[in-house]
């Protein structure tokens, strides 16, 4: 549509011309169930802004994507809406140095997730509303300047149908059939919210007492659909809510500025999480219908706290532009993390930290697409883009490091100057860095670039020199980077030294801080100490690097890493595997071989569970195809004999059972699940709850066990919109020509399903197990990508074009025929060129482990 892409040259335009004053926004959302006038697919929004324009007389446009606007008024003057809206801009002429707009118009309700979602629960019929703007899509709900530096106060009205209850980002009351929301403070267009609907909703209070006397109290809200009321935890929501309250408090030393705080759980939502000031969203995923283990709840209480800590990073203080999106997300993935270590019961986080979330940011920072941590962001398509795991993970990890690098004191003094400069306002990169150089003495400035401004990951290898007695002459740590991102930079590292004791234990003997830069660098102060058998050289994990592992080192780990004894050390040695099997240093088939040998003695169950899918990652894309069947049942075998032997009804059992279930293939394999879902097998304490349940129809379903009957008769069991996404998934899965070309059609040729039906889809359809079946849809894949991405939504557009990549067709053929859609399509948009390119570097660093991993046997490798 023109012009619904906005470019940052237009958006810096727009924001030297107009300050905006204020907004009134009327919406009638009575149409969600047949109330009130009007087509039922669209509901009436008022919008009034008043602002300033800088120059009088000149011309600019307000944002508003919508079906049909019935008035527009400037100024009192009323404009023809065929002449001045275009269907995404409305066009703003002959502006006063004081303006006011008045824009009517019909919106629609969405199906993808994006503006005014509508839901209809199959469980009851209910109808439930929720908003979601990020980066750019109030503008679908009402008339705008949709761009965060443009922050103003709003003022919400909603009606809607009887019986229901409405919550937006200001305290509200229903009277005369309105629902009326208190004046926010000024924030940026895409975090305002609306909830409506009938939702179950829950309520506490929070208070604080501040060392001056002054007493903050904060009404707390929770709520999610009326069908997940039953397994809904608002004790614990609440007790993370209060803990991390608490802990911002006595950290940031500003008193938390938006009034109340509620919680929204909501259906078919495409992110984690949404920082709406007073009105958080998450996916109602994180309302557990089965048995789960603590790695879910320690996930969850990271989510509540990431989402806390932007209240100050990102709403309180916003970013003037995309550009510095990770103002916000690098520190509310950081503080996330941060605050769940230092004010919950889940002490262990930086484990989770160090293994999963790192992961994310090596994969992201190693792909065509790499960007610094402060991005280029020319429009509104490549922000959508920049929600990454540069932006989040690797910012969060480099923010670690700044923590070490200035102290944690400096940093959260800079922090708490940062906020108070500059609340309610928008910033750059360098109003934080001149706030954390005051507080810590140190140049940000050359940090920043070295850090901040550049791409790519470094790797840290340890080189250990000893005397003819087996003690440390020499410890050096060799820093190398890719040619593509050729910098070297300065890290604070922990350097730890591990033995095994008496016992049998690897334990850390020395451990030794120091500063690494240039390419290679002595470390002081382990001259003299005993050989040994494992040196990791970001012990703690203090810096973001890819650790590199000398020979000595990995032998000790083939045969010992299960006798790591600290968790965070272990998880550490195991994300270095990990990456060296992505980077065809070690062949897939040797990491499996360590995790069947290793596994069983993890005692973090999230590192656990982040194995098993990295074991089933390795064998289903690194491995050589020849050893594929192997593998899978040499992991088969593995989980299934983990499961009989775990204790009952640990959080062990039931991760090893989920795993099971992942790679299960054979026969007796598939009966077994079979029989354990009918009743006539039994492992003593797994408890086969819903969600159990349908992990295990899901393989039975992709290798033809259960049929569209079966799978029927499951949803009649659990007839909810949960069970409704598991069902059209196993639908998808299923081992048939006429079941792919459905799926397809469902998917690439209609926009009939919902956002979550869609991604429910791809997931049954995309098969490991079925690669003959889904080769003919190669071809169709780039013959219908480009029509998608016009035609579709942005998020549905990066789901199919993501989600239907042909991964699993991994031959030098498919990577040819991506080059031959690259090389002839120059032209296209470059955020769905951007999509494609990061697809192809993921299959040819499959082919090139693949071809290490067959050099293992002695089989010819294909050409990576």
């Amino acid at each position: 549509m023109p012009g619904e892409n906005l470019s940052r040259d237009e958006a810096r335009e727009r924001a030297a011309l107009l300050s905006v004053e204020g907004y009134e926004v009327s919406l009638d959302l009575r149409s969600a169930v047949g109330e009130g006038d009007g087509d039922p697919r669209t509901f009436r929004s008022v919008t009034t802004i008043r602002f300033r324009c800088n120059e009088p007389g000149a011309s600019s446009f307000a944002d508003l994507i919508a079906p049909s606007v019935t008035a527009v008024s400037l100024n009192g003057k009323d404009l023809d809406p065929s002449e001045v809206f275009d269907g995404s801009r409305v066009a703003l002429e002959d502006l006063a140095a004081e303006n006011e707009l008045i824009v009517d118009a019909r919106c629609a309700y969405s199906r993808t997730g994006e503006g005014m979602h509508r839901f209809v629960d199959p469980e009851d019929g209910e109808v439930y509303l929720y908003t979601q703007y990020e980066p750019a899509d109030a503008r679908r709900v009402f008339a705008n300047f949709e761009q965060p530096d443009l922050k103003a106060p709003f003022h919400f009205e909603v009606r809607a149908p009887q019986g229901w209850r409405v919550w937006s980002n200001g305290a509200g009351e229903l009277a005369d059939g309105v629902w009326r929301f208190a004046k926010t403070k000024p924030i940026s267009t895409y975090i305002t919210c609306v909830v409506a609907g009938p939702y179950h909703y829950v309520t506490d209070s929070y208070e604080r007492v501040f060392e001056d006397g002054t007493r903050l109290e904060i009404p707390l809200g929770a709520m999610c659909r009326k069908g997940l009321a039953p397994y809904f935890e608002a004790d614990d929501v609440f007790l993370i809510t209060k803990q991390g309250l608490d802990f911002f408090h006595d950290h940031f030393d500003y008193p938390y500025p938006f009034g109340k705080y509620d919680q929204a759980f909501v259906p078919e939502y495409n992110l984690g999480a949404m920082e709406n000031p007073g009105l958080v969203t998450f996916r109602e995923e994180y309302i557990f219908r089965g048995k789960v283990t603590q790695a879910s709840y320690e996930a969850r209480a990271n989510v509540i706290l990431h989402e806390m800590a932007h209240m100050w990073f990102g709403d309180l203080v916003t970013m003037e532009w995309w550009d510095d999106l990770w103002l916000k997300e690098s520190f509310a993935d950081f503080m996330g993390t941060f605050a769940n270590v230092g004010a919950t019961r889940f002490t262990n986080a930086w484990v989770t930290f160090a293994n999963r979330r790192k992961a994310w940011a090596y994969r992201a920072d190693q792909l065509p697409s790499t960007h610094p941590i402060t991005a280029d962001i020319r429009d509104l398509q490549d922000a959508k883009l920049n929600f990454d795991g540069i932006t989040y993970a690797k910012g969060a990890s480099v923010l670690k490091q700044l923590v070490a690098y200035v102290g944690q004191d400096a940093f959260l003094e800079g922090a708490r100057r940062y906020f108070k400069r500059n609340a309610y306002g928008n910033t750059r990169l360098g109003d934080l860095l001149s706030a954390l150089e005051e507080t810590s003495g140190r140049d940000m400035a050359a940090w920043a670039r070295s850090w901040l401004q550049t791409a790519g990951v470094n790797s840290l290898t340890p080189q250990v020199l000893l005397d003819t007695e087996g003690r440390v002459t020499e410890l050096a740590v060799l820093q190398e980077a890719p040619e593509s991102h050729p910098e070297l930079r300065p890290h604070r590292v922990a350097v730890g030294l591990y033995r095994r004791t008496p016992e049998g234990a690897l334990e850390r003997y020395a451990r030794v801080e120091a500063d690494v830069e240039g390419a290679r660098t002595v470390v002081p102060g382990l001259a003299g100490a005993e050989a040994p058998e494992l040196v990791l050289v970001n012990d703690d994990d203090l810096t973001y690097c890819k650790i590199r592992l000398d020979e000595t080192s990995l032998s000790a780990l083939r045969d010992h890493l299960g006798a790591v004894t600290d968790p965070l050390a272990r998880a550490l040695c195991w994300s270095a595997l990990w990456n060296m099997t992505r980077d065809a240093l070690l062949p897939a088939r040797e990491f499996v071989d360590l995790v069947l040998r290793h596994a069983a003695r993890e005692s973090d169950i999230g590192v656990l569970q982040m194995l098993h899918a990295w074991a089933n990652s390795a064998l289903v894309h690194y491995a050589a195809p020849e050893w594929r069947a192997t593998g899978e049942r040499l992991l088969a075998d593995g989980a299934l004999a983990e499961l009989r032997e775990a204790e009952p009804g640990s959080e062990h059992q039931l991760a090893w059972a989920r795993f099971f279930a992942t790679v299960a293939s054979g026969e007796a394999d598939l009966q077994l699940l079979r029989g354990l879902l009918e009743g006539t097998d039994k492992i003593d304490g797994l408890e086969m709850d819903q969600e159990l349940r349908w992990s295990f129809l899901e393989p039975l379903a992709a290798h033809g066990v259960a049929d569209e009957s079966v799978l029927a008769a499951e949803l009649a069991r659990d007839d909810t919109a949960s069970g409704k996404r598991h069902q059209v998934r196993c639908l998808a899965a299923r081992p048939s020509a006429a079941v792919k070309a459905q799926a397809w059609a469902q998917v690439v040729e209609s926009d009939a399903l919902s956002n979550a039906l869609v991604e429910a889809t791809i997931a049954g359809f995309v098969q490991p197990s079925q690669r003959e079946l889904t080769a003919p849809y190669t071809q169709k894949y780039f013959a219908a990508i480009e029509r998608v991405w016009t035609e579709r939504s942005i998020q549905i557009g990066m789901d199919v074009v993501r989600g239907l990549f042909p991964s699993f067709q991994d031959s030098p053929e498919t990577l040819d025929t991506t080059d031959a859609w690259l090389e002839s399509h120059q032209d296209a948009a470059p955020a769905l060129r951007r999509l494609v390119v990061e697809a192809r570097d993921d299959l040819a660093r499959a082919l090139h482990g693949q071809a290490c991993d067959a050099a293992t046997s002695g089989q010819s490798p294909a050409r990576p």
